[in-house]
């Protein structure tokens, strides 16, 4: 599909003021990735502290027994009092991982210009939704609503509200600074828990839950969400498939184990088909029930979801794993301190969405982005600054975002759109002799630039 004019327009006379203030000290910073792998059977460091997590889930198991893995990353994730994601900002250099966002403002901007050319190709439908879910510190969800403004002549006519996704009280009150200059208030909404005004004045909405978002033609972001939602984990033995769960270590009782059920759990039978032929399976059923609902309101009221993450088509076996301070961490080790993540099953979500949805993807982010124009967005910056120093943060920014070794080859784009948006385009894709319907998507395909 031919990116409409305000594509081009954006991409070479957009603000080319490099944000130096978001660029990562990328040199002599560890920068391990969330997508690489680290075993839960590594070794467990000696002398660990006991966390205050841990005594809360000593006293839980030792009440009702072994945990699900899906229970032990909720509590230690997002439990309202000692969760890891409640009362600390764990982003960037300072924290236990970093994002794209954070580190150049080019991958924000390029997915605004992907909300454009979807609304566009959608009729441009006078109200629009941006909806993030687990927004970070909110510097996505900035870079997207510059492109809005710098493309206000288009938008013009089109009524855009933000909607926030996000329990955690800490990150919301960054989000509400990074985005609002701090002008919001707290509600007594059943819903909406924080409501503002964006910098560029455009009415912000915070909730606990995507199901108290209202329906309309929404835009649906997900940027390393699914990876951070419980999982289930299940090893096939010669009694059959058996959950994992997680247990005191009888031989250290301050310390966690991994055991297996001694039967077929119910999460096992309700998960696990019987084609399955890998030997270790992940099932995040929390996944499940989001796409189902993103699904339900594309095919409703219209818009799209754009979700980014690392993951695989139903392939990959034990991924899950820990980080802290940007190093791999044992996922047993002081819960509470580091971040738990898991690879984004693509394919199951793909399963979940296809009967109501269009989907494409995954596809590498090293792929979205060049298809998006980034070669041609980060000469427009380099040529716009004169200093050395932002010239190369700006290529060692690039690189990361687009090397296959690096975030360009591990993350993927993924993205759900209703069926209409393909019939619509079905003559135009014949006309061009093309029989891929990520042809007429941007990103998806090679973008023809007029």
């Amino acid at each position: 599909m031919a990116l409409v004019q305000p594509g081009r327009a954006f991409l070479r006379g957009m603000r080319v003021v490099a944000r130096s203030d978001r660029f990562l000290r990328l040199h002599g910073l560890s920068t391990a990735l969330k997508c690489q792998c680290f075993s839960s059977e590594s070794k467990a460091e000696e002398n660990s502290p006991v966390t205050p997590m841990l005594k809360h889930l000593m006293m839980k198991i030792k009440s009702t027994g072994p945990i699900t893995v899906a229970e032990y990353m909720r509590e230690v994730l997002t439990n309202p009092v000692k969760g890891y994601y409640m009362h600390r900002d764990m982003l960037g250099e300072k924290g236990d991982f970093v994002t794209s966002p954070e580190i150049s403002q080019i991958f924000g901007e390029l997915i605004g210009v992907w909300f454009v050319s979807e609304w566009m190709a959608a009729g441009k439908p006078k109200k629009i939704q941006l909806v993030e879910l687990g927004p970070g510190r909110g510097s996505l969800t900035s870079d997207i609503l510059r492109v809005f403004n710098q493309l206000s002549s288009v938008l013009s006519k089109c009524d855009i509200s933000v909607h926030l996704v996000e329990i955690s009280p800490k990150l919301s009150e960054i989000q509400a600074s990074v985005l609002t200059e701090g002008k919001t208030e707290l509600t007594e909404s059943p819903t909406t828990y924080m409501q503002g005004i964006t910098k560029t004045r455009l009415p912000i909405f915070w909730y606990q839950d995507l199901n108290d978002v209202p329906e309309g033609f929404s835009f649906y972001l997900a940027h390393e969400f699914f990876d951070a939602l419980p999982i289930h984990k299940f090893q096939k033995t010669e009694k059959g498939w058996c959950e994992l769960l997680v247990d005191i270590d009888p031989d250290t009782p301050d310390k966690l184990r991994f055991v297996l059920a001694p039967s077929a759990t119910p999460a096992a039978k309700a998960f696990i088909h019987d084609k399955e032929s890998r030997v270790h399976v992940e099932v995040c059923p929390d996944a499940g029930i989001i796409i189902q609902k993103l699904a339900h309101n594309i095919d409703k009221n219209g818009g799209n979801a754009l979700i980014v993450d690392y993951g695989h088509n139903g392939t990959k076996t034990d991924t899950f794993r820990g980080f802290r301070g940007h190093e791999l961490h044992n996922v047993l080790i002081s819960p509470g301190t580091a971040d738990l993540t898991a690879d984004v099953d693509f394919s199951y979500l793909r399963k979940i969405a296809q009967e109501r949805v269009a989907t494409l993807g995954p596809i590498k982010q090293h792929d979205f982005l060049k298809n998006m124009g980034i070669d041609i967005r980060l000469q427009v910056l380099l040529k716009s600054v004169n200093d050395a120093a932002i010239q190369t943060q700006l290529l060692r920014s690039y690189e990361m975002l687009m090397d296959l070794d690096k975030m360009g080859g591990r993350f993927h784009f993924f993205a759900m759109l209703p069926h209409y948006r393909f019939t619509a385009s079905d003559q135009q894709r014949k006309s061009k002799d093309s029989t891929s319907p990520s042809a007429c998507v941007a990103g998806f395909g090679e973008l023809s630039w007029k």
